[in-house]
This record gives C-alpha cells, structure tokens and sequence, in this order.
C-alpha cells in the first residue's frame, strides 16, 4: 500500500472513508465479538476463504482494519496488522519467521522484554540468537549463520540511542536472502520508514508514539501482503494477541496528531540534549540528533530528526542516578515513552532489568544511565524540573549552560 498523499494527510485519512459508515466523521467503533452471516452458505464462503466478510472479532474487525490500513500507508507498506501490545507484535512476527533450531542476528542492544523472550525461545526450542555492531557489511556477514532465518533490529535502540544502518543491513540481508524485521518505536513513521531502505518488516509498539496519550496499550505490524497474511492466517489468529476495536479507535485519534506531536517532542528533545551537555555533573548524553552524536550523519541519512528520547549518564554512582530521579517534580518516573508528560526511567534496575549485568553493560547500558522521554510541556519547565533535581547531586566543575534559543 503506497502512499499518495503528504503525511501530514494521509495520518488523518488513510484507511475509511465516512461514506462507507454513514458520513460518521469519527471511525465507528465496533463493539462486536462476533458477526452475523446472510445464510450458512455465505458462512461458509468466508470461512473458506471464498469471500470477504467479517466473521469473529479475533479475525478481523472493521475499526481495527483501518488503523492497520492507516499504519500500512504511513510506512509504504502493503499490509498492516495490530496487535494487543507492542510485545504480542514481536512475538507473532519471530514466531512466524522461525522454527526449532533456527538462528536469529540481533542489533547490539533490545529492549528488556524482547531480549526475554528470545531467551525463552533458545530454551524451549533451541532457537539461538547473537548480537551485532551492524556497522560494517564484513561484521555482519561474519555473524551470519547457515541457519539464520531473521535480522532483529533495534534503531535508536532502547537506550542507548545508537543508530543502525538499515541501508547497509538490508543489502547484506538480501544477498542471504534473510527477512530484516525493525523496531520503529522509537521514531515512528513519521521520522523514519524503514521499508525506503529495503527492510522488509517494521514492528510498533503502538502504546508509545502512535497513541501519543499513554492511554492504550498496543503493538503494530506492516510489511509485505504475503507475509503479512501468513502471520495473520497462523501466529495472529492461533496465539490470538489481537487488539480491541475501543484500543484501535484510539490509536486512530491520537495518530491525527503524529507529525505536531513528533515536531514538539523532537524540538525539546534537542533543548535537553544542550543542556545536559553542559551540565557538569552529566558525564555523557546520547541523543542522535545532537551534532555531537557519533551517528548524527547517519541519523541526517534515514531520519527526519533525532526523535523524543534521549539518555544521559551521571558521574557517580546507581544511588545518585536514584536519587536525581526522585528529586523531580513534574516529570514522572514511569517506563513507558511518547506521551505528552515528560518520563523518567532507570533501564538497568527497570526495563532491562531481565538482560544478565554483564550483557546490559556490553549494551552500554550502566548503572549511571538514565532514559528521558521528553514531553510536550514547555521545554524551559522540562529543563527547570532536570537542573533542580541535578542539583541534589552536586556538582564537579563549572560550565556554561546555554541560554534560550
């Protein structure tokens, strides 16, 4: 499914047309678990296949095709499928890609809970994944194995903000003839679309960007129709991760807003990069649209901007990074990223907290680290709130922190 339109059009659009639903404006929500049948034989039509037609909420609904349809055409995609989180997408998308034995090449560096569940794989069914820099093509080709059926990757990855290349990634995959699935959370469409630069599936935790409110809880899939339909006809409809029509209805709404919010969130994003920057008790931020960034070339390449989320690192110890943490006033300890409030989190006692202390470090991942999703508030109040808490760590020398822009 192409897109035709701008962005800015087709996120308010795509996907329903009100003529179809009674010129109801908004998307109808169908609060149905099933659907009703002309006569049996029409019944059996659709369950075999031989016409279209809703048949059971778990297998298709009409609020929640046209988010999927709406995704799909945000990320020049030909099909999309949702999901009841951001981990049932993963789940369906690796299940569907492998087999007992097979072997999956990881980013350096994944969320918390998708590590988990490739641990789980390799212990239930000896499904072994390794992980990789990605930056070079003699790296990857190296850590490719004869029974590697799937490239996972992370970009930016959670948290450390490192960018993968997924032009270079893609090439390489393909001359293995190996599907590429990304993570897109953390930028969403509307910064990067993966499937411009030949990757082949793009996963969403819709929870975060996509609904933008903190008030869903739901994962996105698109990618190619064939392989879409398999997922859908096999680990979709059989595990059965599905989303609710209300939760869809939702992400519809909160996606109208996508490219304001993004705009905000990026624009503030840099206001703390700078500051963070010149703050002396901070001894490293990593955020990829600042110019100082080590990949802010190829983030300039296959993003629009360096996105909401940034992570910074503190002299001094896990108790100084909790204590900053607690200082705060407006902004809110919470896991999450993307809403319109400004969250703090602490990934090595929190969301990778399940990665083994040695992996999370080689992930670059310290006890000093500390993830930012930065808001929509107004930045100079984002900023007061950070350099007030800062302050109850003290500080080692004098910078400069730069003034309004």
């Amino acid at each position: 499914m192409s897109r035709s339109k701008h962005f800015e059009t087709e996120v308010i659009h795509a996907g329903y047309d009100s003529k179809d639903h009674l010129g109801s404006l908004s998307t109808p929500i169908f609060q149905t678990s099933t659907f009703t049948f002309d006569s049996a034989e029409q019944g059996e039509r659709r369950f075999a296949g031989d016409e279209e037609g809703y048949i059971y909420s778990r297998l298709g609904n009409p609020t929640v095709k046209a988010l999927e349809q709406r995704v799909a055409v945000l990320e020049g995609a030909e099909m999309g499928l949702a999901f009841g989180s951001g981990m049932a997408a993963v789940s369906a998308v690796l299940v569907a890609l492998t087999k007992a034995g097979d072997h999956i090449l990881c980013s350096q560096g994944l969320y918390g809970c998708t590590f988990g569940l490739l641990s789980m794989m390799k212990e239930k069914y000896a499904i072994s994944s390794d992980f990789s820099l990605m930056e070079t093509e003699e790296e990857l080709k190296s850590k490719i194995q004869p029974n590697t059926t799937c490239i996972y990757i992370e970009t930016p990855i959670n948290p450390t903000m490192k960018l993968i290349d997924l032009e270079l990634v893609s090439r390489v995959a393909k001359s293995y003839g190996i599907p590429v699935v990304v993570d897109n959370t953390f930028s969403s469409p509307y910064l990067q679309r993966p499937i411009e630069y030949g990757c082949d599936v793009v996963i969403h935790s819709a929870t975060k960007y996509l609904c933008g409110h903190g008030d869903v809880i739901g994962g996105l899939v698109v990618g190619k129709e064939a392989f879409m339909k398999q997922v859908a006809v096999t680990t979709q409809k059989d595990i059965g991760g599905v989303m609710a029509p209300f939760d869809a209805w939702l992400l519809l709404r909160g996606l109208k807003t996508l490219p304001v919010r993004m705009e905000r969130h990026c624009h503030n994003a840099m206001m703390m990069s700078e500051r963070l920057n010149a703050h002396p008790i901070v001894k490293s931020v990593y955020y990829p649209g600042d110019v100082t960034h080590e990949d802010y070339a190829l983030m300039v390449t296959q993003m629009k901007a360096g996105g909401g989320v940034l992570a910074f690192e503190l002299e001094g110890t896990k108790e100084d990074a909790q204590k900053m943490m607690n200082a705060l006033k407006m902004i809110k300890i919470a896991v999450s990223l993307g809403d319109a409030e400004s969250l703090i989190q602490h990934p090595a006692t929190m969301t990778h907290t399940v990665v083994p202390e040695q992996k999370r470090r080689e992930m670059g991942i310290t006890d000093q680290l500390i993830r930012l999703s930065v808001g929509l508030e107004a930045w100079e109040d984002i900023w007061q709130d950070l350099e007030q808490a800062l302050s109850f760590i003290g500080s080692k020398t004098s910078k400069e922190i730069p003034i309004e822009k």
